[in-house]
């Protein structure tokens, strides 16, 4: 079969993040839907080709062939074939994972057009329910097709040699032009939240409690009206099940001690104070539903936090603290702060991204004002979690738009040439996999001779 082109893999995982939230493309016109690959119980559909396609064109990077209509198409029919694989093999994708990406990415969407749940009907032509269920299943596909070429692909490196080897492959021609480049670090602080604000949320939750045994409230009523989970909430505090290890740990060791149908006392965790009811618990797995509320910061809370990281960002201008300790000492945001504060490139895991790649549009803006070598004032920031954050940004460096080299790009063409050795092993996958799903290709496709191994 085709060894599968780099860059269309690398563009569908791009966009298998973005699917979910892309209107209608107008660039082509109407596209009659209609089912175009069968894979076991999957399908594929015209339209996700052809926004795919549409996607996978206008991202390509400059100096490199575009994926044809057959390169996608494959692509999209792999993508189906390891997502029937998965299930076969028993590779499992947690609800809670799926969870947690689809709320983080409908957050995102939301914070992007000022947080108006209603505005999402005019700009997407969805509602935020629909819009969630869309998300949530891309997602699921997205990582489960993520962790089978994991397993397939497990332990797989390459050597300094073999990167050069790759890149020396590359006809001087064809090597790819990038764009300008940035290396940004963050300091982020939660802010600690008044005692008194702690203990107001702590007795409200007491007080539904006692409602509830009482028979003056209803559990399920209390969660939709003041549960702050946007997940749960509408459904009346309901979880579903999870298995142990998937939900922060006073949360679950709570929820454990409880009999069935007990209710708990409030337990704080990193996201706030819940109010659990055990529903259910059977072998290894258990469901709860729960009211959860956040405490917020005051402005003096705020104002406080914003002065230690003003008086951090002092002692690191100063050279009496490096960026970098700094950031892994006292940073709140784990994603970050175990890299020394860094930014880096979920493709590559460099440091060194494009200013695209910051998918917060305020972070974008902040540091394209900002001076390279210099550090920010705090900057106050909504976490779509857990609330008002505070941070200090460290423009560290830039580097301008060039035609790719090993000195400079090595670490993309690390990631590119393990990219490559990846490919031949899943192709080789590929040709036995295939016999083990019934595989049905719309006569229109024939002629992409799409999963035939081609010596």
């Amino acid at each position: 079969m085709n060894k599968l082109n780099l860059l269309t893999l690398i563009l569908f995982s791009l966009f298998f993040t973005q699917q979910a939230i892309a209107q209608e493309s107008s660039v082509s016109g109407q596209v009659l839907d209609k089912i175009v690959a069968k894979v076991d119980n999957n399908i594929l559909l015209e339209s996700d080709v052809q926004k795919t396609f549409l996607e996978a064109v206008a991202q390509s990077q400059q100096g490199m062939t575009p994926p044809s209509r057959c390169d996608v198409f494959e692509t999209l029919l792999i993508n189906k074939l390891m997502v029937a694989k998965a299930e076969i093999d028993s590779v499992i994708v947690t609800e809670a994972e799926v969870m947690l990406q689809a709320d983080n990415r409908f957050n995102m969407v939301l914070q992007q057009i000022g947080g108006d749940e209603n505005t999402l009907l005019q700009v997407y032509g969805k509602t935020a329910e629909q819009l969630k269920n869309e998300i949530y299943d891309v997602m699921k596909e997205q990582l489960t097709v993520q962790r089978m070429r994991d397993k397939i692909t497990q332990g797989l490196t390459v050597s300094p040699a073999e990167v050069r080897s790759f890149f020396q492959s590359i006809p001087q021609d064809s090597l790819p032009f990038f764009s300008a480049e940035v290396t940004v670090g963050q300091i982020v602080k939660k802010p600690e939240v008044n005692p008194q604000v702690k203990e107001n949320i702590y007795n409200q939750l007491k007080q539904f409690k006692e409602d509830i045994l009482a028979g003056r409230a209803d559990f399920a009523d209390l969660a939709r009206r003041y549960s702050e989970d946007p997940g749960s909430g509408a459904q009346g505090g309901d979880l579903g099940f999870f298995r142990r290890g998937e939900l922060a740990p006073e949360y679950e060791a709570t929820a454990l001690s409880l009999r069935q149908g007990e209710i708990s006392d409030p337990v704080e965790t990193q996201f706030g104070f819940h109010m659990i009811q055990l529903l259910e618990n059977k072998g290894g797995s258990y469901n709860t539903r729960h009211i959860l509320r956040i405490p917020q910061a005051t402005e003096d809370d705020i104002k406080k936090t914003e002065r230690y990281l003003d008086s951090l960002k002092t002692e690191i201008e100063a050279g009496r603290l490096e960026f970098a300790k700094a950031a892994k000492d006292y940073s709140d945001d784990r994603n970050t702060s175990d890299n020394g504060g860094f930014f880096t490139d979920p493709g590559t895991s460099s440091n060194r991204l494009t200013l695209r790649t910051l998918e917060d549009p305020v972070l974008y803006f902040t540091i394209d004002s900002m001076k390279v070598g210099s550090i920010s004032k705090p900057i106050r920031f909504e976490d779509p979690r857990e609330g008002t954050k505070v941070r200090i940004l460290y423009y560290k460096a830039k580097y301008p738009a060039h035609r790719a080299n090993l000195n400079d790009d090595y670490e993309k063409m690390k990631a590119a040439a393990l990219r490559k050795k990846e490919d031949e092993i899943l192709s080789t996958w590929f040709v036995t996999a295939k016999e083990d799903v019934f595989i049905d290709i719309d006569p229109a496709y024939d002629r992409c001779n799409a999963l035939v191994e081609r010596k």
